[in-house]
């Protein structure tokens, strides 16, 4: 007799739209668990991590191995690969999300209307959240994480580099997830790393509430542009910090170099340094060297030039550019009105600061900089989940609409009217 015939294998875009289908199911039972049930299976999330990390370590070897063979470059490597303490912080930041407050729920405004009515505004899940993202296996984690205790189902679809650390992973993930009671297919991985999968997913907005690109800034342009369900983007930094006139010059030098030096390759880094002209002659020669002897390369504007003789020149270009490296774009400017008119024509909307003694300086920086985030007297780089207090994130939006800056559990969040009556009805 002979066997069964296996089942054919789907196809990129059915394996996507099956996943779609299944998340939305699910998606309002995961929307009405408890906060006790969430913190549980979070809690057993973060020791499963440790207690299987061989398991996880094994495979993500592999994607490293299979990433050095292809050349690929060391800090793609290096976000690539996990380690013991890497999988022990990560542990701690899912412990960290089940310690937050639960948003769903959260009355945001009630009122008692004139016709008996009584209304409120409600914050809940927004339903399923669908994330693309390069090859960063930790990212896995810190996603469920916020989107389980925000009350949504997510379906993840990850680089290529890292799918068997992914895999891995969601395997740990679903084991957690079943002891605690939470709905299979609350989390789903697309396990397919083919083009059309990727197409699919971003014109699921049958089945996704919200895509929320993870990436490059090529890569979170790219896929905002394509997409046809609603986007959060994740955009680029190219931050900037101004130091004013009033400036105490040894605390500027110390927020500057911070914010250069301190990561580099963080969205949040500052990349241009604006300098008032009046006090450009005293500041630059302290904090100029003092980059310079970190690796910094500098790259100014004739004025700069005439101060700090080993910089070179800055092009038009150089102002645009968010380097994520250890190089400096660096502009005096004719006070604080042209200031604020360079980070207008230049930035990307993100992180910006001024450094000043001067509270109507202040007030004004504070008023006319367009940006998610805008500093006085601190560094760029706290511009982040856990520093403002909502732990971990999903990035840091540039947008305007629903969410801006980081994106925490909030942020995966959206309101809901409910109405209580007692028989009205309108005239």
């Amino acid at each position: 007799m002979s066997s069964p015939l296996e089942e054919a294998p789907l196809s990129p875009e059915a394996l996507v739209e099956q996943a779609g289908r299944r998340a939305k199911i699910v998606a309002p039972q995961v929307a009405s668990l408890s906060t006790g049930v969430k913190n549980a299976a979070l809690h057993d999330l973060a020791d499963s991590l440790l207690d299987e990390a061989e398991i996880i370590l094994a495979a993500n070897e592999q994607d490293v191995v299979a990433a050095e063979r292809r050349r690929l470059p060391e800090t793609v490597v290096d976000r690539l690969t996990l380690t013991r303490g890497r999988l022990a912080g990560l542990a701690e930041g899912v412990r960290e999300v089940a310690a937050l407050v639960d948003p769903v729920g959260e009355v945001l405004r009630g009122s008692l209307r004139p016709s008996g009515l009584v209304v409120q505004e409600v914050r809940v899940p927004l339903g399923v959240i669908g994330v693309m993202y390069e090859s960063r296996p930790n990212l896995t984690v810190d996603t469920i994480s916020l989107c389980l205790k925000s009350g949504n189902a997510v379906l993840l679809l990850g680089g290529a580099d890292a799918l068997a650390s992914n895999r891995a992973i969601l395997d740990v993930v679903g084991r957690a997830m079943a002891r605690q009671g939470i709905p299979e297919h609350a989390v789903q991985l697309i396990d397919s790393t083919h083009p059309r999968a990727a197409e699919r997913f971003m014109q699921l907005a049958e089945a996704i509430d919200l895509l929320i690109p993870r990436g490059s800034a090529d890569y979170n342009l790219d896929i905002c542009r394509r997409a046809s369900v609603p986007t959060l983007e994740t955009g680029p930094g190219n931050c900037h910090i101004f130091v004013e006139k009033t400036a105490k010059l040894d605390m500027a030098a110390d927020i500057a170099f911070n914010a250069k030096v301190q990561r580099p390759g963080a969205v949040n880094s500052m990349e241009t340094l604006l300098v008032d002209r009046d006090i450009a002659d005293r500041f630059l020669p302290i904090v100029g060297p003092r980059m310079q002897a970190a690796g910094v390369e500098l790259r100014g504007c004739p004025r700069t030039l005439a101060i700090l003789h080993t910089a070179t020149p800055a092009t038009d270009e150089d102002y645009y550019t968010e380097y994520l490296d250890l190089i400096l774009a660096v502009r005096v400017v004719d006070g604080l009105d042209q200031a604020i008119a360079h980070v207008a024509r230049y930035g990307t909307h993100l992180s910006e600061a001024i450094i000043t003694e001067d509270y109507s300086a202040a007030k004004r920086f504070l008023g006319r900089i367009d940006a998610a985030a805008v500093y006085v007297n601190a560094s760029t780089r706290f511009t982040d989940g856990f520093e403002m207090g909502l732990g971990a994130e999903l990035g840091i939006s540039t947008q305007k609409t629903h969410r801006r800056g980081p994106i925490g559990l909030r942020g995966l969040t959206t309101w809901k009217w409910l109405v209580y009556g007692e028989g009205q009805v309108r005239d």
